[in-house]
């Protein structure tokens, strides 16, 4: 009431007003919400090294970096054999670390693996100086050991097949074809041979051995017209020596002082024409000179 306000009294609160009372222990007014610092701060209660305590609220992170390194990552999509792979990687990490990496990822070796960005990845250089951005693609080309085991063991294999089929194989001389004419035997007016001896040809018709049909043959080299003459008690055939393809032979078992030869007339093995009992001495330089090597002085 009037006369208790003027006798010292308090007046009750009002609407809209809120007692405030200060807390036991505590100095200073108390203040609701944020206002403006007391003067005297530190002393007013508030401990000195919370001043100095810097504001975590303000501490700046940047998007796509590592919280334990805090080194700026780039987001990778890697592609090797097929497969992809998203990673994160250190930008300034180098080619020759991200190499590690796909190393980790796909078990391929460093040393086998051709990392492509934009050209041949340098292993030198980092991912930030060569440009590498969120999102870029890695092509990476390379076996593993075990893919290249796998391809070359099969080739491998193959191969030693064949070699045995080959070792297999009858030499020629024991074929049916031509055992027949070998049966029957050196012939009596055959060429002397001169084994371990490598010889011109002579100037005269080397003669006196047999064709595939046990007839004889002899063979006329006409250096002058580039022609093997082919002459049998019938007929002489005058063959270009180019248009020989090939020229084989092999010695005779038992008689390896002499060879079977054979001059390939058309494109395969089933044109091949047949001469038996010619002397070694001179198989060398009847190849030398059908195929053209030879030098005549």
């Amino acid at each position: 009431t009037p006369a208790r306000q003027a006798a010292g009294g308090s007046a009750p609160p009002g609407p809209g007003r809120r007692l405030r009372t200060a807390k036991p222990g505590r100095a200073g007014p108390v203040t609701c919400g944020a206002g403006p610092e007391p003067h005297g701060g530190a002393a007013a209660g508030r401990p000195p090294e919370a001043e100095e305590r810097p504001d975590l609220s303000q501490a700046s992170v940047s998007n796509g970096s590592d919280s334990e390194s805090g080194k700026e990552l780039v987001e990778l999509k890697v592609i090797w054999n097929k497969n992809k792979y998203d990673v994160k990687f250190r930008l300034d990490s180098t080619g020759a670390d991200l190499k590690q990496k796909i190393h980790s990822l796909t078990g391929l070796p460093p040393a086998m693996q051709k990392v492509m960005f934009k050209g041949l990845l340098p292993e030198e250089k980092t991912l930030r100086e060569i440009k590498v951005t969120n999102g870029a693609k890695i092509m990476v080309v390379g076996s593993t050991i075990n893919d290249v085991l796998a391809v070359n063991t099969p080739k491998e294999a193959a191969q030693q097949e064949v070699k045995a089929e080959e070792n297999k194989k009858e030499p020629l001389c024991r074929q049916k074809q031509h055992r027949k004419v070998l049966d029957k035997g050196k012939p009596d007016d055959v060429m002397p041979s001169v084994k371990g001896v490598q010889e011109r040809l002579p100037t005269v018709p080397l003669s006196g051995m047999y064709n595939k049909s046990g007839g004889k043959v002899r063979l006329t080299f006409k250096l002058e017209q580039d022609q093997l003459w082919i002459g049998t008690k019938e007929r002489t055939e005058k063959l270009p020596m180019g248009s020989i393809k090939n020229v084989v032979s092999e010695p005779i078992e038992g008689h390896e002082d002499y060879h079977m030869m054979a001059f390939q007339l058309g494109p395969t093995e089933a044109s091949y024409y047949w001469v038996y009992w010619v002397p070694t001495q001179y198989v060398d330089a009847i190849k030398d000179t059908v195929l053209g090597k030879w030098q005549y002085f």
